[in-house]
């Protein structure tokens, strides 16, 4: 069984939410084994997931099961949902409870708080290799799918358990979101060891979600910037946690001066600070930073993931050798996924990249090979962690306006958007802010008389940098 599941004694606890309900080895052993009943083998699903046991239990299961579900946010826009669905159709969809009655299918089964429901879709033939799917970008509703394979859970579970040097004694608080890929290997790698997750949907400014914490006796903490930006605000150096030990980072850059803050904290309190960098499209951890590196190299990525490899090629795709010479960072390893998929009939392909990936940013070394990220080849940002494409989001607002003209540009801290009529400035930045789920804080949209394009009328992005 995959993640050493079968290792682990029956009555040791796998996860408990916020809401006290836990779920064991044995539980989830057993519940892999009705997943496997209860639809045909390797069987699509469209898996809605929130921060609970019963999102954990039904991802799991199913993967372990041979189902391949796509792991989706429950509460993910309903014309993005139906966009999926169009390009996917799955024989089957899995949502809360709750929000059963919203679906027009037939039910099959109710479990650890979720409801499993038979859409009347074809069965959907996939490849072999293929264990689940995640978006490209967690807002933005992209039929575009990362494939990843059962070698790839494998490989992540180990990585990121040795750096991180994990054990059966460690209780993980897990705010990130389950179809998040970060998220996700949290529960890969902690349940490689045996140990028992902390799940909660809670808000950090919530008085329950500290008490969570304390009465769980959390172990460790990870985040994306946008997490450790409210932690600051809160002060949350002056709180009592003493079984806190770890606290790491990843989901895009985060300030040097937030950066080095924490660092600084967890050296004088004798806790380990460890910032990492990942894609969903290497099973999420691709280079960690070492504790004892944290403050002289604060801002710097690190060092690729045990028993993988980063490199950097010029624009010729020529090798680069030499520290502080700029290029694209290349990673190999047994946890890069298979490649893409768009439409249904993708399910099928094999894999595509056989253990290489062009990460599309560029990076330089220093002499003691530790890496740093310079900007980004690619047109998308990391919004508070969320991965969200720029092409994306124009067709948003296209569809929502269609005589708007736009253009998305920005960094990790703030997404520009250019349009050309005032009347709509309110309109887009709602439009943005209501379907990507992300704080308004998160977009500037600005007015300017013409979008500037070429001859062929593509735009150019460079030059509304001066703008």
């Amino acid at each position: 069984m995959i993640l050493n599941l079968d290792k682990w004694q029956k009555e040791s606890v796998a996860a408990i939410d916020a809401q006290g309900r836990q779920l064991t080895y044995g539980e989830l052993r057993d519940f892999a084994g009705q997943a496997g009943q209860i639809m045909p083998s390797r069987s699509l699903l469209f898996l809605l997931v929130e921060n609970n046991v019963g999102g954990i239990a039904w991802t799991i299961g199913n993967i372990c099961a041979g189902n391949v579900p796509l792991i989706l946010n429950a509460h993910l826009d309903n014309q993005l949902y139906r966009s999926l669905f169009e390009h996917y159709q799955p024989p089957f969809v899995c949502v809360p409870d709750s929000m059963a009655d919203w679906y027009p299918y037939e039910t099959i089964k109710s479990c650890y708080g979720y409801t499993l429901m038979r859409t009347r879709q074809e069965a959907c033939p996939m490849h072999n290799d293929l264990s689940h799917l995640l978006p490209t970008s967690g807002s933005t509703g992209s039929p575009k799918l990362v494939r990843h394979k059962y070698e790839n859970i494998e490989a992540a579970a180990l990585n990121i358990s040795t750096f991180f040097e994990l054990t059966d004694k460690d209780r993980p608080l897990m705010v990130l979101p389950l179809y998040y890929t970060m998220g996700l290997s949290m529960v890969f790698s902690h349940f490689y060891v045996g140990a028992t997750v902390l799940i909660t949907n809670q808000r950090m400014t919530d008085r329950g979600f500290w008490l969570f914490i304390k009465e769980q006796h959390a172990t460790s903490f990870t985040g994306v910037p946008y997490s450790y930006e409210i932690l600051n605000l809160m002060r949350f150096y002056r709180m009592d946690l003493p079984d806190l030990t770890l606290l790491t980072q990843g989901g895009g850059r985060m300030s040097k001066e937030l950066n080095l803050k924490f660092a600084e904290y967890c050296r004088d309190t004798g806790k380990r600070w460890i910032a990492t960098y990942g894609q969903s499209e290497c099973t999420a951890r691709m280079a960690w930073l070492p504790a004892k590196w944290a403050i002289e190299k604060v801002g710097s990525i690190g060092i690729a993931v045990p028993n993988a490899e980063l490199s950097l090629i010029d624009r010729e795709g020529n090798p680069i050798t030499t520290p502080h010479t700029e290029g694209e960072m290349c990673y190999r390893g047994k946890n890069v996924t298979m490649g893409y998929a768009r439409s249904r009939g993708d399910l099928l392909l094999g894999d595509e990249r056989h253990g290489f990936i062009r990460t599309g940013d560029l990076a330089y070394f220093d002499e003691d090979g530790c890496y740093y990220i310079v900007g980004r080849m690619g047109r998308f940002l990391k919004l508070f962690g969320m991965r969200v494409g720029l092409d994306e989001c124009e067709r948003i607002i296209k569809g929502k306006y269609p005589n708007v003209e736009c253009a998305c540009v920005g960094t990790d801290e703030k997404m520009l958007v250019y349009i050309t009529d005032e009347l709509f400035k309110e309109q887009v930045k709602e439009e943005l802010v209501s379907r990507l789920k992300l704080v308004a804080t998160s977009f500037e949209v600005r007015v300017i008389k013409e979008i500037p394009k070429n001859e062929a009328g593509k735009i150019l992005y460079v030059q509304l940098e001066n703008k």
